[in-house]
């Protein structure tokens, strides 16, 4: 079986809250942790992503500017990372967190030279704080921090088992793609990903493959080339 040698996982944050939907669910996050130690102790290097939505939606909000919700859900992910890592770190991995600006000592101020030197020394590396920059959703930082890293593939845990024609959860009939293009995600409007996501990705020839967080041990199956969600393609 395949193994892909350098992942990065995206994470949402409403995934890793559990049934409580706000905050974490420590078993949830052990369950994700066991699964990427597997992965790191054979030998693929693991980056991760996590959305802040188990905090923070900001987008939602009429009467916060747009600016200073973006930066309140930049804090909410790297409160997210600090967690996990540490999480990670009880079960027996090394772990680095990274920022696009200066949180204290808590994280380090990213660059792809430190990021990727993290990464050959077997340690997992979270990338926190998204682009730094208003405007950008963590979808984008995935996108731009897996073209930097040029990692194999994108995986993306979410809620829903892969990418559908249509919102299943509203419509029974929707229609599951096994694998579909970031051309046809355009045409079609799917929002796996925001635009500026979809066309980095695209553009860069980045794989992504998305699949649930919610089956058993989907992570390391995903990871180890057996796709249980959709594939979508460059091409």
């Amino acid at each position: 079986m395949k193994q892909y040698k350098r992942i990065l996982l995206k994470l949402s944050g409403e995934a890793l809250a559990g049934d409580k939907k706000t905050g974490f669910d420590e078993a949830t996050c052990i369950a994700v942790g066991k699964q990427v130690k597997k992965l790191v102790d054979a030998g693929t290097e693991v980056a991760v992503v996590i959305g802040g939505g188990n905090f923070w939606r900001g987008r939602s909000s009429e009467t916060i500017d747009r600016t200073k919700a973006d930066q309140i859900g930049m804090l909410a992910t790297v409160m997210n990372c600090i967690y996990v890592s540490d999480i990670f770190r009880f079960l027996g991995m090394q772990t680095d967190i990274f920022t696009p600006f200066a949180v204290g000592a808590m994280t380090e101020l990213f660059s792809k030279d430190r990021a990727v030197a993290s990464l050959k020394a077997g340690k997992v590396i979270f990338l926190a704080g998204g682009t730094g920059h208003p405007y950008f959703s963590t979808d984008t930082a995935t996108a731009l921090r897996a073209i930097e890293l040029e990692t194999d593939i994108i995986l993306m845990a979410r809620a829903v088992d892969g990418v559908y024609d249509s919102d299943p959860k509203s419509n029974p009939a929707a229609k599951k793609f096994d694998t579909i293009s970031y051309n046809e995600v355009l045409e079609r409007n799917l929002k796996i990903l925001d635009k500026a996501a979809t066309v980095l990705c695209m553009e860069n020839k980045m794989p992504l493959l998305v699949f649930s967080l919610n089956e058993e041990d989907s992570i390391y199956t995903n990871a180890c080339d057996h796709c249980t969600g959709t594939v979508v393609t460059v091409d």
